[in-house]
C-alpha cells in the first residue's frame, strides 16, 4: 500500500514529466529556430504567477500506427486560464515539440474545454497556434476535432473577444479557426498561414513561391489582409496582445475598460487649425490629426499595412476605449476601395459587438473608380461598410475634416444612417461631388462658349464652393450638428461621448441580418 509521501512523489513526477513537453532535445530545436516553447509563451503573455493549467495529464487514446507506445502528457497543447493586467483570460498554446503540435481528438477536446469555460464565464480566448495541422494517424477523428473548434469559434463570435497568434506553421484546415476569430497576429520569418503549401502550389499551378512569400506575416498583413498586425519577434507579438486586451471589455455584456489618464479632457491643440492644407488637392496625414486628439497621442492601429487609405484602431478618450475609423487622404486621396471597405466594415462590427464607441474622421472624395474595382465588386464590398455603420447601435460620432463627397459622405457614418453627433471643421466640403467635376457638368455649355474657358471655369468653381461645397449648407439642414474650431475637437468629442454613454438603441427583432458578404 503506497504511503501519502509515495502518492505525492508520483504526482510531482508526473507533473514534472508533463512540464517537459517533447523533451530537452526538441525544446532545443525549437529554440534554435528562434521560437519559444508553448509554456514560455504563456509566461510572457500572462501576468506573473497567474497561469492555472487545466488538462496537464490528458493523453490521447489512439492505438493505431504505434501511437499507443507514445502517449505524452498534455497531447501537444497547454491549456488554462490566467490574467492580463489583473483581468481574466483563457489561453491555449500549441506545443510543437509534441507531435509537431498536431491536432488529435484529445488535443481538440482540451481547446474546446477552454473555449466553453470562456463562454460560460465571459472572458476572452487567446489561441497561440504552432501546429503541423491535423494528426494524420487519427484520420477523420482529427478532422472532427477541427470542425468542433470551428463551431465553438462561431458560437463565441461577438460574445467574447477571440485573439489568435500564429507563432509557427498553420496550414490546411488549421487556418479556419484563426480566420473566424476577431484578430490574428503573426511573427515575421517564423509564422505561416496557407490553405495549400508551396509544394502543392507548384504541382497544381507551376508557381515557384517560398513559405514567406506565400503565407508569411508580411504577405498576410499587407496583401491578403488576413493578419491584423505583424511583429518582428514572438515577445513583441505577445506584448501586442496584452496591449490589445487593455482596450477591450471581457465580453459583450460589459462596457469598455477605463484607464486613468493625465491628459486633460479640455486640451486644445492649435496645430489642428492649420493641419488641413488650403489646397484641397494636397494630401496630409490623418494619423497626425488622430494623435493630436486621443489620450496621450496613442493609437493601437489594426491592419496598418493593409488598405492604408483607411485607418482603424483603438484609442482612449478621457480614459475610455474608443474605436477609430478614419479616411487617410495621404493614400489614394482617402478614396474608399474594396479593401478599405471590408477592413472598415469588419472593425465597425467588432466595436459594435463589444460596446466600443466609434469616432469617425472623414476626408473622402468618393469610391475608387475603375474597371478593376467595379468588376471585383466595389458595389457589394462598399455596401458592407454602409451596412456595418447602419447596423451599429454604439455611440457614433463623425468629424468631417475636409472632403465628404457623394455616396461616400453617406457611408462614413452620416446623420442619415444614425450618426449620433456629426460635426465639421470649417475646411469641410460636403457635396455630391468635388467643385471641378460638378462645374464641368453643370456649366459645360457656358464654359465652352466663354472667351476665356479657364477663367470662366474658375469663376464657377468659386461660386460652387461658396454655395455648396462647405459645411454650412449641411448645417442649415441639420445634417451637421455644429461647425467647430479644429483646436477644440478633443474636448467636443469627449463631451459628446459623455453625453452618449447611456445611449439605448435597438435594431428590429430578427434572427440576423443579411450583410452583403
Amino acid at each position: 500500500m503506497p504511503t501519502n509521501d509515495d502518492l505525492l512523489r508520483e504526482l510531482h513526477d508526473r507533473r514534472e514529466e508533463a512540464q517537459k513537453g517533447g523533451g530537452a532535445e526538441r525544446i532545443a530545436k525549437q529554440h534554435e529556430k528562434g521560437k519559444l516553447t508553448a509554456r514560455e509563451r504563456v509566461e510572457i503573455l500572462l501576468d506573473d504567477d497567474s497561469f492555472q493549467e487545466l488538462g496537464a495529464f490528458v493523453r490521447h487514446q489512439t492505438s493505431d500506427f504505434g501511437l499507443e507506445n507514445n502517449r505524452p502528457y498534455g497531447d501537444g497543447v497547454v491549456t488554462g486560464y490566467g490574467t492580463i493586467s489583473g483581468r481574466l483570460v483563457y489561453v491555449y498554446s500549441q506545443d510543437f515539440t509534441v507531435f509537431g503540435g498536431s491536432l488529435g481528438r484529445a488535443h481538440a477536446d482540451k481547446i474546446l474545454r477552454i473555449m466553453k469555460l470562456a463562454l460560460e464565464n465571459g472572458a476572452p480566448v487567446i489561441g497561440l497556434n504552432d501546429s503541423g495541422g491535423a494528426r494524420i494517424q487519427e484520420g477523420v477523428v482529427s478532422l472532427g476535432g477541427y470542425a468542433d473548434i470551428f463551431l465553438q469559434n462561431t458560437m463565441a463570435s461577438g460574445v467574447v473577444p477571440q485573439i489568435s497568434a500564429i507563432l509557427g506553421p498553420c496550414a490546411g484546415g488549421a487556418v479556419y479557426s484563426p480566420a473566424i476569430t476577431d484578430f490574428i497576429f503573426m511573427v515575421r520569418s517564423s509564422s505561416y498561414m496557407f490553405v495549400t503549401g508551396p509544394n502543392v502550389v507548384k504541382t497544381v499551378t507551376q508557381e515557384e513561391v517560398s513559405f514567406e512569400e506565400l503565407g508569411g506575416a508580411d504577405a498576410h498583413a499587407s496583401k491578403s489582409g488576413v493578419a491584423h498586425v505583424a511583429y518582428s519577434s514572438e515577445a513583441e507579438c505577445l506584448f501586442g496582445i496584452r496591449e490589445l486586451i487593455s482596450y477591450l471589455p471581457l465580453n459583450c455584456e460589459e462596457p469598455p475598460p477605463v484607464v486613468p489618464t493625465s491628459d486633460p479632457m479640455d486640451r486644445a491643440d492649435e496645430a489642428l487649425n492649420t493641419i488641413v492644407p488650403s489646397n484641397p488637392n494636397k494630401p496630409y496625414e490623418m494619423r497626425d490629426v488622430i494623435d493630436r486628439i486621443v489620450d496621450e497621442g496613442q493609437l493601437f492601429e489594426i491592419q496598418p499595412q493593409f488598405a492604408a487609405n483607411i485607418i482603424v484602431g483603438f484609442a482612449r478618450m478621457n480614459g475610455s476605449s474608443v474605436g477609430i475609423v478614419a479616411n487617410n487622404p495621404g493614400v489614394l486621396a482617402g478614396c474608399l476601395d474594396i479593401d478599405a471597405s471590408v477592413k472598415g466594415a469588419r472593425f465597425v462590427r467588432f466595436c459594435d459587438a463589444f460596446n466600443i464607441p466609434l469616432l469617425v474622421f472623414e476626408d473622402v472624395p468618393g469610391f475608387m473608380p475603375g474597371t478593376d474595382q467595379e468588376w471585383h465588386g466595389i458595389i457589394r464590398h462598399g455596401a458592407k461598410l454602409l451596412y456595418a455603420f447602419c447596423e451599429a447601435t454604439v455611440p457614433k460620432i463623425t468629424v468631417i475634416t475636409r472632403k465628404a463627397y457623394g455616396g461616400a459622405y453617406d457611408v462614413m457614418n452620416s446623420k442619415h444612417i444614425r450618426g449620433d453627433l456629426n460635426i465639421a471643421w470649417p475646411t469641410a466640403e460636403i457635396a455630391v461631388m468635388g467643385p471641378k467635376g460638378a462645374v464641368e457638368i453643370i456649366y459645360r455649355k457656358q464654359i465652352a462658349e466663354a472667351a476665356d474657358p479657364e477663367a470662366e471655369e474658375e469663376k464657377f468653381i468659386t461660386e460652387y464652393r461658396e454655395r455648396l461645397a462647405n459645411p454650412y449648407v449641411a448645417a442649415e439642414y441639420g445634417y451637421i450638428d455644429d461647425v467647430i474650431e479644429p483646436a477644440e475637437t478633443r474636448s467636443r468629442l469627449i463631451r459628446g461621448l459623455e453625453m452618449l454613454k447611456n445611449k439605448v438603441a435597438k435594431n428590429p427583432p430578427r434572427k440576423h441580418g443579411n450583410i452583403p458578404l
